[in-house]
């Protein structure tokens, strides 16, 4: 199968992970409903990457269920700030070196703090951003803990 070799492939390959690529057409705001319906897999084994910052605007990124949101104030009082917000696209895309809708956790241009809801470590599988829109990875979630930093939350709302 011909995929893009983003900079998040890149790394996986860099650190012998096996991932299945998974394309499907991206559609502008079609989220991760679009993709799991593409895919026919589950939107709760989807994993959205979320760029955010702290009110002293640190960046981190949050791992969450497609059909899920982030309760940014459990975040922040997990984490001992007064608040937490999205960053927006042009910021996120200056962190991440990707496009918002193709941002992957993997091969982000800045390192940054990944915090990912525990949750997600109970799925068999997972579908990522492969770092591209319309490309995502099918990889084993564990492979979170191999390859980045992770720290486990409970912020799902």
């Amino acid at each position: 199968m011909n995929y893009p070799v983003t900079p998040a492939v890149r790394l996986l390959r860099e650190r012998q992970v096996a991932f299945e690529p998974r394309l499907y057409d991206y559609e502008e705001r079609g989220g991760t409903r679009h993709s799991a319906e593409s895919l026919g897999v589950d939107e709760h084994a989807v994993v959205k990457t979320l760029v955010m910052e702290t009110d002293s605007r640190k960046p981190l990124v949050v791992l969450m269920h497609g059909d899920r949101e982030v309760s940014t104030k459990t975040l922040a009082r997990t984490l001992g700030v007064k608040a937490v917000s999205p960053c927006d696209p042009a910021t996120a895309q200056k962190h991440t070196g990707y496009v918002v809708g193709g941002t992957s956790p993997f091969g982000t241009k800045a390192r940054m703090p990944v915090y990912v809801e525990r949750t997600i470590f109970g799925l068999p599988k997972i579908y990522i951003n492969g770092g591209k829109r319309g490309f995502l990875v099918e990889i084993e979630p564990r492979v979170l803990r191999d390859v980045l930093n992770v720290e486990e939350v409970e912020v799902a709302i």
